[in-house]
């Protein structure tokens, strides 16, 4: 064993290190009892580098041994001499036996350094693999010997206890308790707690610090041909002048003949003969090559499509303004009629308890119905300034300048937009703002690139207006218009001057927006009108409803009282026929006659008179009935005409029918575009397709949806196709000539809101669009696919037929029940005449036992008479 090596020159080693300046060498720590066989020492954080033993990295409390090369070991006393911490033990180092001497990390000091160096191989040997601990030898006769055990023979009922076990077939939950790391530190205050509540209720969040990575996503690929694009720069060079001739490859005549010999090519023509024969004898009966589809009408007919062309609808714009429609939902939203690519949509707070309450008070909230243009989606091109807010509005038919809307508090509001639409045009032609008129705006407005606010012209005496939220607002068509008690006329203007409103508050109103009689210019009054208007500016209100601000009342009132009880229905839609004018719908100003001086003043509305009855001419072919859609999911048919009662009084007709389909909300009363006299109500979980003149109920009735249906609009392009907006923000695309009992496209997630508005737009022959709003605020234009806008030949044709064979089958289906309804009854009476004829019966019986009964008692009296009277005979034995 080699000698201790003493305190004295490991405390002259470290002077000499610390002498050179080159490293720090702390003192030795006096602990004397340590093992001769091994060194304390301590190692710099360069030495644990070199030999690979850094204290807490290569070596750790649970793995403390690290085996060091011995010539390493002398290498580094040669090096760096007397700053190697190894020289105290260089002798020790040069005289050990083995290749490889063991280092050992004393983590907890025991010996007073950070490592100690193990100086012999028996204690490394010892260290490394230490002795089995030596088992006391136990005498037999002090320990009872226990027995063996006896090999265990299977009996089955391993099989019995596994089937008993409980296995966990589920992951474990793993719960995460964390606080926030400024509350770290923190005293913490401990309260008693109430022994019977014992159950802690630890609700889960979404953590924002933590996502999901997506590892999996299911997807449609679809293959198409790789796109490669190449180019290449050739070098010009002299031209020269190049010939090659080519010779043709021929059989010889000896290679002819064999080959005309050959039996191979006998056996193929007679094996492809008979086929050949009879592909040309079919080629000659008929085309072969002809499309199926084409020929039975079912496929589009644009040839560019072929029915390859994606069934979805794929976005095309989204339009959303952070300032307007923030915490505000649409409740309207219309497609202005003549610029392509602007859409208004009407804005309302989402809580309506929390407006009406506002709406009782005078606060002023801003209220406004919003353009947007499809070159700036972000930025609102125009505002409309309401005085509450707008439920319903609607362009004007015959100038698309005049805007009608109806505001929460019942009032009807006017707008003029003729300042505004070079504005919107050159939005829509160039995608940049024009330049406005700077005299009424300030500077800093237009650095803000604020949108103009359009003042509203005229809205209805608050007194004479509805009682509750208007709901439905609806221009009559140019082709008619009504007098005081509803009777149609003759529209000599030919341009829409009347409209009609419903609310809640149980009545429909009809409005004039004419100058009424009473109130006729003079002449001077009307020059000076005209020149206010040359004069105005674009952004001051206009005078064309001047006539009616503030003093606006509706020119009649239908009211909707209970078929069979007391009360009234509160109408939410509604919808009439449009009256069409012999096919001279479109007759507009620019077709007016020459004599007609109508012409010089359709384009103002403020020189427009009422006119007198004496003038006007009565239509017998319009018809006045309405479909309403109420509060309570009915639909009502009813006619507007006013009715005079005993006392001479006019009053409201009673509906003429009243069906509850409906659960709920009917928010949909829209009829078809290609049938005048097919209509589309949406509410609850249903929607229904009537038939006009039918008034046995609906000839198509939805299954009942999981999610209420919001909304319901047709296309504009296609008879058979229409959609439904949902309230978990799908849509259900419905084909009447692919399916009928179900949906032929769900539209899943289109929006995470519930869906408020729904309306087709054709820009052009191919291509169509899709506006969709929800209660966020948010509007979505969607691109319809050609197969959803393109109709087949006899589209049309075969969805008429349909609806006749859903009469028809309503029809039967009503005689069929009427019928049951009859034999049901017929068997009950022929019930009650046998339980009747039995009883009589019974009764019959009854009275001959009584009157047997009766004989009896009778006999035996005047037995027992006689026998008294001693008349009675002597009988054998006397």
């Amino acid at each position: 064993m080699p000698p201790k090596i003493s305190k004295s020159a490991t405390s002259s080693a470290g002077s000499k290190g610390k002498d050179k300046g080159k490293k720090i060498r702390s003192p030795t720590p006096e602990k004397p009892d340590h093992p001769e066989d091994i060194f304390p020492m301590v190692l710099t954080s360069a030495t644990q580098e070199l030999f690979g033993c850094r204290a807490d990295e290569d070596v750790t409390g649970e793995s403390p041994y690290k085996l060091l090369k011995k010539d390493d070991i002398i290498q580094d006393i040669k090096t760096r001499a007397a700053v190697s911490d190894f020289s105290p033990v260089k002798q020790i180092v040069l005289d050990y036996p083995e290749d490889e001497i063991l280092l050992v990390f004393d983590r907890d000091f025991t010996y007073g350094q950070s490592f100690y160096l193990i100086l012999t191989p028996e204690a490394k040997g010892r260290i490394l693999s230490p002795p089995e601990p030596e088992t006391p030898v136990v005498i037999e006769n002090e320990v009872s010997k226990t027995p063996e055990p006896k090999p265990w023979i299977s009996l089955g009922s391993e099989l019995e206890i596994d089937e008993e076990s409980v296995k966990e077939t589920r992951e474990k939950l793993r719960f995460t308790f964390s606080r926030v790391r400024r509350k770290f530190g923190q005293p913490v205050s401990f309260s008693d707690r109430n022994a019977s509540d014992r159950y802690l209720e630890c609700i889960s969040y979404q953590d924002s610090r933590f996502s999901i990575k997506l590892m999996q996503r299911d997807c449609g690929i679809q293959a198409v041909p790789r796109l490669q694009r190449s180019s290449a720069q050739t070098q010009w060079k002299s031209q020269r002048n190049n010939f090659t001739q080519y010779e043709p490859r021929e059989l010889s005549e000896e290679e002819k003949e064999n080959i005309h010999q050959s039996e191979s090519l006998k056996n193929f023509c007679n094996l492809v003969t008979p086929r050949v024969l009879q592909a040309l004898q079919q080629e000659e009966i008929m085309n072969v090559f002809t499309d199926d589809w084409k020929v039975l009408g079912t496929g589009a007919e644009d040839g560019d499509w072929s029915g390859k062309a994606s069934e979805g609808l794929m976005l095309y714009q989204a339009f959303t303004d952070q300032k307007y429609t923030k915490d505000k939902r649409i409740s309207s939203i219309n497609w202005h009629p003549t610029i392509h690519g602007v859409i208004a949509v009407a804005l309302t707070e989402k809580k309506e308890e929390d407006q009406l309450n506002e709406s009782s008070t005078f606060d002023v909230r801003p209220s406004f119905i919003v353009f947007y243009c499809f070159s700036d989606p972000t930025n609102p091109q125009l505002l409309l300034e309401c005085p509450d807010d707008i439920f319903a509005f609607e362009f004007c038919p015959s100038d698309p300048n005049i805007i009608v809307g109806g505001c929460m508090n019942g009032q009807v509001v006017l707008w003029d937009i003729s300042a505004h639409v070079t504005q919107l045009q050159g939005m829509q032609s160039s995608g940049k703002k024009t330049s406005v008129n700077t005299d009424t705006f300030d500077l800093d407005d237009n650095k803000e690139n604020k949108a103009p606010v359009v003042r509203f012209c005229a809205v209805s005496a608050i007194e004479n207006s509805h009682k509750a939220r208007i709901t439905d607002v609806q221009w009559l068509p140019p082709t008619f218009e009504v007098t005081r008690t509803g009777l149609p006329v003759e529209n000599k203007y030919k341009i829409s001057v009347q409209v009609v409103t419903c609310s809640p508050d149980c009545t429909i109103m009809f409005w004039d927006v004419r100058v009424p009689k009473l109130l006729n210019l003079s002449a001077s009054d009307k020059k000076q009108n005209v020149d206010q208007k040359t004069q105005m500016t674009p952004y001051s209100v206009p005078d064309t409803f001047k006539h009616l601000d503030r003093t606006w009342k509706p020119l009649f009132r239908v009211s909707l009282p209970k078929i069979n009880i007391g009360g009234e229905y509160a109408p939410l839609k509604f919808s009439f026929e449009h009256y069409t004018c012999n096919g001279n719908t479109d007759r507009n100003t620019g077709e007016a006659d020459e004599n007609d001086d109508s012409s010089e003043i359709i384009a103002d509305y403020s020189q427009l008179r009422v006119p007198s009855a004496k003038a006007i001419t009565t239509l017998e072919a319009v018809n006045t009935k309405l479909y309403i859609g109420t509060e309570d999911g009915e639909i009502i048919y009813t006619d507007w005409k006013l009715e005079k009662d005993d006392a001479g009084r006019l009053n409201s007709a009673k509906p003429l029918h009243c069906f509850n389909v409906h659960h709920w909300l009917v928010n949909t009363v829209q009829r078809s575009p290609f049938f005048k006299d097919i209509i589309l109500t949406t509410g609850g979980w249903h929607f229904a397709i009537w038939k006009e003149g039918v008034m046995d109920g609906p000839i198509i009735m939805s299954p009942s949806s999981e999610q209420e249906c919001t909304v319901g609009c047709w296309s504009l392009s296609r008879p058979a196709v229409f959609f439904i907006g949902k309230d978990d923000g799908s849509i259900d695309v419905w084909n009447l000539v692919e399916k009928s009992s179900e949906p032929a496209h769900v539209h899943a997630h289109v929006t995470n809101a519930r869906i408020s508005c729904i309306k087709p737009w054709n820009y052009s022959s191919k291509q169509h669009f899709l506006a969709v709003t929800d209660d966020l605020g948010m509007v979505r234009v969607f691109e319809i696919p050609k197969i959803l806008n393109i109709p087949s030949r006899s589209e049309t044709l075969s969805v008429r037929k349909y609806f006749e064979q859903e009469e028809d089958r309503l029809k039967d289906y009503l005689k069929k029940e009427e019928q049951w309804v009859k034999e049901k009854k017929e068997a009950e009476e022929l019930k009650k005449k046998m339980e009747s004829g039995k009883s009589v019966k019974s009764l019959q019986d009854d009275d001959r036992v009584k009157m047997k009964e009766d004989y009896h008692d009778y006999l035996a009296l005047e037995e027992s008479i006689l026998k008294g009277m001693g008349l009675c005979p002597a009988t054998a034995d006397s």
